[in-house]
C-alpha cells in the first residue's frame, strides 16, 4: 500500500477519475512527493496516499477505487517497493485493470519474479544513478502519453490459433470428442482439457536501453501497452504472403514461403523474430502496419506476394519500417519455381543486412528445408496446410502427403517430424494402438537424420511424454531440443508443459514465459501460463494470464473454463456458474456446471450436468469426470474414474500429479498407485 506525504488537499477518491495513481513504499516517500509535484505542475492530476484518503474510510477500499478510476499509474520501483506485498498488490491490481504503468526505477534491486510478470507490459525510466530529477521531463511525457492513449478497443483479433481452436470445437462435436479429452496435445493449437492440461509460452527478455526502458511484452492484447514503450531495432514479424496466382491455389505455397523466412530469420544472432501463428493471425485482416506492429512489438514487418506458374516463380517483397511506414528495402524476384529455396535465402540475407544484425553463419541451400528436392518439400508445405485445419479427413491428407514428401526424400527429417504429429493425431482418433509403435518409430528415425537439429527430438519427446509417459525420456529430448534451437517456440511449449507435468512448476513458469515472446498471439500459451499459476496458488497471475487468452479468443470453450477453476477457487461460485452456461463446447459445459452448480448447492442442475456428461462422453473425457467428483469430494467415484482414465489413455492425465482439482485425493493410496503405474517419478 502507498503511504506517503502530508495530509493536505485530503480529498475523496471517490470524487471522480484522476489521471495518475502513484504507487511506492514508504520509504520512498520524498521521491514520491516530489513525482506528484512534477505531474501536477504540468496538470496531470495524481492521487497519492495517505493525502487523497477520505478521513474515517476505509484506507483499502479507499486505495482500491483509486486504482480502478485512475488513467495511468506511477510506480516508484526500488529495493524497498520490491519487498512491500502492498506494493505488489497494487500494482496487481492496476494490471487487471489494464491500466499503463509507468515505473521509475531509483535503483538497481533485483526484482522478484512476481514484480517481472506484473511489469511486463510496461515501461521503464531509469534513475538508478541517482539522477531522478533530471528524468521528471521524460516521467511527465511518458504518463501524458499513458494517460491520453485511447482505451483498449476490446477483444484482439482472432489469431491463427483461433481457427485452430475453432475447428476443433467443431470437430470435437462430430468426433465424440475423442482426440481433445483423450490426447490434449497439439503444438501450437490444442488446449489441454480441464485445468489439468491447459499449455501456454513465453520466451526470453530482450536487452534494455538506457533512457525510457520497456519490461519484454508477454501480452497478448498488446493494445493495453503504453505508447511510449520502446520497440528493440532488430525485430522483425514475417507476415504471411498473398497468393498472386491467377487460379488463386497457391496459398499453401505462399504461407510455405513466409514460414521459411521466419525459420530462417529466427536462427540470426541478436534478432528478435515472432513466430508463425502470431504473425500468421493477421491473414486475411485489414489491421494498418503500425497496428500489427504495435501488437507483435516489432519494429519492422516483412510482406511479400507469390505468383507461380508455368514452371516460373514471381515472388516480391518489401521490409517496412513500422513507426514510419517506410521501405527500408524491396525486391522482386522472376525465377524459375525450381530456385524457390535460393530466393528464399536471398531475401532471409537482404533482410539481415538491411536490419543490420550479423549472421552467425551463411544461409544455404537447404536452408531450414532439410531437403534438396523440390516436389517433396511441395508436399511438405501440403501437409502442413491440411494439418492446421484439425479435422479427420484433413488429418488423413496431412498423414498422406508427409508421407508422400518421405518417399519422395527418405532423408527428409523436418517432414518426419511433422509426420509424427499428424501421426499422434490420426492413431488417438482412430484407437490404433498399432498405429502408436508405428509413431516412435517415426520419431526415432527424424532424430537418426538430422541429430544436429531441434525438430526431431521435439517431436520425440512429445510422443515419450504423451504416449509412453517416459518422463526421463521426454526431458532428455525436449530439453536437447530447446538447447539446439532457443527460438523454437513450439519446442519451448512442450517442454514447459512436460515440466508442468511433473511438478517442477516455477521452472515451468519460466519455460512458458519465454516462448509467449516469440509467439503472443497464441493463446494457448496464454493458457498454459494461466493454468501454472493456477498450481503455484498465485490466482491473481493466472486470471490475468487467462484474461489475455480471452483477449485473443473471447469464445475459446477451454480459456473460458480455466476462468471457471480460478473462479472456484476463490470462491466465486456464482461467477464460475455464469460462465459455465456461456460455454459453447457441450462436453466442457457440462462438466463446468457440474462443479459449479454444486458448489453454489443448486444439486438438480449439478447432478444433471453429471448424469448428461457420463452418459454422451464417458469413453472421452474419463479423466473430467474424475475431475468432478473429486471437487465435489466423492472421492472413492474420482479414483474409479482416473483408473478408467488410466485405461483409456486419456491425456488428461499427464495431469494428474499437479491437478489442483485432484488434490483431496493426494494421501489416497490408490491415487499413488495410479502414480507409480504411470512412471512418475516422486
Amino acid at each position: 500500500m502507498s503511504e506517503s506525504g502530508s495530509e493536505e488537499q485530503a480529498t475523496s477518491a471517490r470524487s471522480g477519475t484522476r489521471d495518475v495513481f502513484i504507487s511506492y513504499a514508504s520509504p520512498d516517500t520524498p521521491i514520491a512527493n516530489d513525482v506528484a509535484s512534477a505531474l501536477e505542475g504540468q496538470g496531470l492530476e495524481c492521487w497519492i496516499a495517505p493525502r487523497d484518503v477520505t478521513p474515517g474510510a476505509h484506507y483499502a477500499s479507499e486505495i482500491v477505487h483509486a486504482i480502478d478510476s485512475a488513467k495511468s499509474i506511477v510506480l516508484i520501483l526500488s529495493q524497498h517497493a520490491a519487498a512491500s506485498p502492498h506494493v505488489l498488490r497494487e500494482i496487481e491490481r492496476a494490471t487487471s485493470k489494464r491500466h499503463p504503468v509507468v515505473a521509475l526505477r531509483v535503483d538497481q534491486a533485483a526484482l522478484p519474479a512476481e514484480f517481472e510478470y506484473f511489469l511486463n507490459t510496461s515501461q521503464w525510466l531509469d534513475a538508478s544513478g541517482g539522477n531522478a530529477a533530471r528524468m521528471m521531463s521524460k516521467l511527465v511525457a511518458a504518463v501524458r502519453l499513458a494517460v491520453e492513449r485511447p482505451a483498449s478497443p476490446g477483444p484482439m483479433l482472432q489469431a491463427t490459433a483461433a481457427a485452430g481452436a475453432a475447428a476443433l470445437a467443431s470437430r470435437a462435436n462430430s468426433d465424440g470428442n475423442r482426440l481433445r479429452r483423450r490426447t490434449a496435445i497439439a503444438a501450437g493449437f490444442l488446449a489441454a482439457v480441464g485445468i489439468a492440461g491447459i499449455v501456454a509460452y513465453r520466451a526470453w527478455q530482450p536487452s534494455r536501453g538506457t533512457a525510457v526502458i520497456p519490461a519484454p511484452v508477454t501480452a497478448a492484447a498488446q493494445a493495453t501497452v503504453p505508447a511510449a514503450s520502446v520497440i528493440s531495432e532488430k525485430s522483425v514479424a514475417v507476415l504471411p504472403f498473398v497468393d498472386m496466382s491467377e487460379n488463386h491455389d497457391q496459398g499453401y505455397f505462399a504461407d510455405g514461403m513466409a514460414e521459411e523466412l521466419i525459420d530462417l530469420l529466427s536462427k540470426t544472432q541478436g534478432l528478435h523474430v515472432i513466430a508463425r501463428t502470431s504473425s500468421f493471425s493477421f491473414k486475411g485482416k485489414s489491421d494498418d502496419i503500425p497496428t500489427i506492429a504495435s501488437k507483435l512489438r516489432v519494429s519492422h514487418l516483412l510482406e511479400g506476394s507469390v505468383r507461380k506458374a508455368g514452371g516460373r516463380l514471381r515472388v516480391t517483397t518489401q521490409l517496412v519500417r513500422a513507426d514510419t511506414g517506410e521501405h527500408v528495402w524491396s525486391e522482386s524476384y522472376d525465377r524459375e519455381d525450381k530456385d524457390v529455396f535460393r530466393v528464399q535465402d536471398e531475401i532471409a540475407e537482404s533482410v539481415v543486412s538491411a536490419l543490420k544484425v550479423r549472421l552467425t553463419a551463411p544461409f544455404t541451400l537447404e536452408g531450414s528445408r532439410g531437403t534438396k528436392n523440390l516436389e517433396a518439400y511441395y508436399q511438405f508445405l501440403l501437409g502442413r496446410q491440411f494439418f492446421t485445419r484439425i479435422r479427420i479427413d484433413d488429418l488423413k491428407r496431412a498423414v498422406a502427403a508427409y508421407t508422400k514428401a518421405t518417399e519422395l526424400d527418405p532423408t527428409y527429417a523436418a517432414a518426419y517430424a511433422e509426420l509424427v504429429v499428424a501421426q499422434v493425431y490420426l492413431t488417438d482418433i482412430l484407437g490404433d494402438e498399432h498405429g502408436r509403435d508405428q509413431v516412435e518409430a517415426t520419431a526415432d528415425r527424424a532424430v537418426r537424420l538430422a541429430p544436429e537439429r531441434a525438430e526431431g527430438y521435439s517431436s520425440r519427446g512429445w510422443v515419450r511424454q504423451v504416449l509412453k509417459w517416459d518422463w526421463a525420456g521426454a526431458e532428455e529430448d525436449l530439453r536437447r531440443a530447446v538447447e539446439l534451437d532457443p527460438t523454437d517456440s513450439r519446442a519451448l511449449y512442450r517442454f514447459g508443459w512436460l515440466l508442468g507435468s511433473l511438478g517442477r512448476t516455477q521452472e515451468a513458469i519460466e519455460c512458458t514465459r519465454r516462448a509467449i515472446d516469440l509467439d503472443p498471439l497464441a493463446n494457448v500459451n496464454w493458457r498454459q501460463l494461466s493454468y501454472l499459476y493456477v498450481v503455484s496458488g498465485d490466482y491473481p497471475a493466472a486470471r490475468a494470464a487467462i484474461n489475455r487468452a480471452l483477449e485473443i479468443e473471447p469464445k475459446d470453450p477451454y480459456s473460458q473454463q480455466s476462468l471457471v477453476v480460478i473462479e472456484l477457487f476463490e470462491g466465486h461460485y456464482d461467477a464460475a456458474s455464469q460462465i459455465s452456461h456461456k460455454i459453447e463446447l457441450e462436453s466442457t459445459q457440462e462438466q463446468d456446471i457440474a462443479m459449479a452448480d454444486h458448489s453454489l448447492g443448486h444439486e438438480a442442475v449439478a447432478d444433471a450436468a453429471l448424469h448428461s456428461l457420463i452418459v454422451k462422453h464417458a469413453a472421452s473425457d474419463a479423466y473430467q469426470i474424475a475431475q468432478v467428483y473429486a471437487w465435489r469430494n466423492e472421492r472413492a467415484q474420482a479414483l474409479d474414474w482416473l483408473e478408467r482414465a488410466y485405461r483409456q489413455r486419456d491425456g488428461g492425465l499427464e495431469g494428474i500429479k499437479t491437478d489442483p482439482l485432484l488434490s483431496n485425493l493426494r494421501t489416497e493410496p490408490r491415487y499413488r498407485a495410479l502414480l507409480q503405474k504411470m512412471n512418475f517419478p516422486p
